[in-house]
């Protein structure tokens, strides 16, 4: 059945039975739509670089590589 179908049949119902009609399907459709409606639980970010292994040394040459040229003279 289409909804050309469905409407076309929905025709002979009296209001009070369109009303009832589209309470009913308004309550199904909420149920169909609850799991795609409920946030997904946020990941932590807590421990991130645990077991990356960079040391003093490393964070250093990063600091002066991103220093190296502030402050600039075309600013």
């Amino acid at each position: 059945m289409n909804v050309e179908t469905a409407l076309n049949a929905l025709k002979v119902l009296s209001t009070m039975e369109k009303i009832q009609l589209i309470g009913q399907l308004s309550a199904q459709i909420e149920t169909e739509l609850r799991p795609f409606s409920q946030p997904r639980p946020r990941r932590s970010l807590r421990g991130l670089w645990r077991g990356l292994g960079i040391n003093e040394a490393e964070l250093a040459a990063a600091r002066q590589e991103m220093w190296n040229n502030f402050p600039r003279e075309n600013i």
